[in-house]
């Protein structure tokens, strides 16, 4: 378990969660702003019409009314993913892989009833999943089909990657990886594995488990450290992008990779937590100083992709 004493954290440049809140949320990310990434509902309308690509959403249940109506809205789809809108944390979703018979066939395996999932509809209706425990309505979507890349570093679910995006600039990434313990969910408060990525590259090196350092996944064995995550440059310009979208300054952008579609934008954060500097195995002010010194609030989205890609390969000196 890592343990170390508040002095060197700070030589290694950690951001703490008051140092988060008080010196980049609150002072990039406008309150009027939040429901933009808060809202996935809001999120997918804006990035569909940026052009940004994402998940399908195949339908809405916003009432327990329209909740039964939920076989017709599932009838032509074989696998999909259930959501609620202002869920956080992964916390709510189900993702369905396949039917068998009358019964829908979990990630995990386990089949379940057409009334067991009305009932889970009901439940993000009730708030049950929501921020702030709020009503909330239920999502339909594509399910994603991860990239081959990842079919040794994973235990079913499917793999995401989160950026930190400062004033525009990917700073800071890794992949998360499900296991069993996370029972396919990818993240990290659930027992998921996460691998940092070298930002300008997008090659991983190793990851952490519960809090420890580790070069293998706990389920596969195999090393997840040296795997070249495909169109790197592709998802660099679509985290970047993000800051347009929302206007936020300090955001967390989830990208998964699907076998068929390419990256495709999952969720943003506002509050994107600081796990992120454990996976990298160093801390993130240095790159936060580096762009406050160098860069350019008017710098297109290219230009500031180009700028990681040239300058933040290995970690920026003061």
């Amino acid at each position: 378990m890592y343990f170390a004493w508040p002095g060197k954290l700070k030589r290694l440049g950690v951001v703490g969660l008051n140092q988060r809140n008080g010196d980049y949320i609150s002072q990039l990310n406008r309150r009027s702003d939040y429901p933009k990434v808060d809202n996935k509902l809001i999120t997918k309308q804006l990035a569909v019409d940026a052009g940004i690509a994402v998940p399908e959403l195949y339908g809405v249940v916003e009432t327990n009314h329209d909740a039964q109506r939920l076989a017709s809205l599932l009838a032509p789809y074989q696998d999909f993913v259930i959501k609620p809108a202002h869920g956080s944390g992964g916390e709510g979703i189900v993702v369905i892989d396949g039917r068998q018979g009358r019964l829908f066939r979990k990630a995990s395996g386990q089949l379940v009833t057409l009334e067991s999932l009305e009932h889970h509809v009901g439940n993000i209706l009730s708030g049950m999943y929501s921020l702030g425990g709020q009503p909330d309505h239920a999502m339909i979507e594509y399910r994603v089909r991860f990239d081959p890349l990842f079919k040794d570093i994973t235990y079913q679910g499917v793999p995401d990657i989160r950026t930190i995006v400062f004033k525009g600039y990917p700073v800071m990434a890794m992949v998360r990886l499900p296991t069993r313990s996370s029972d396919g969910k990818a993240n990290l408060h659930q027992g998921a594995v996460g691998a940092g990525i070298n930002i300008a590259t997008g090659v991983t090196h190793h990851g952490v488990f519960n809090s420890m350092k580790i070069d293998h996944h706990p389920d596969t064995g195999h090393a997840i450290g040296g795997h070249a995550i495909p169109q790197w440059d592709v998802l660099l310009r679509l985290a970047a992008g993000c800051f347009e979208l929302t206007g936020l300054g300090y955001l967390g952008v989830d990208v998964v990779l699907d076998a068929d579609k390419g990256p495709l934008i999952l969720e943003l954060n506002a509050r994107p937590g600081l796990a992120i500097q454990i996976a990298n195995g160093t801390g993130l002010a240095p790159y936060l100083r580096k762009i406050e010194r160098d860069g350019n609030p008017k710098a297109s989205v290219e230009d500031r992709v180009s700028y990681v890609e040239r300058t933040l390969a290995d970690t920026p000196a003061d």
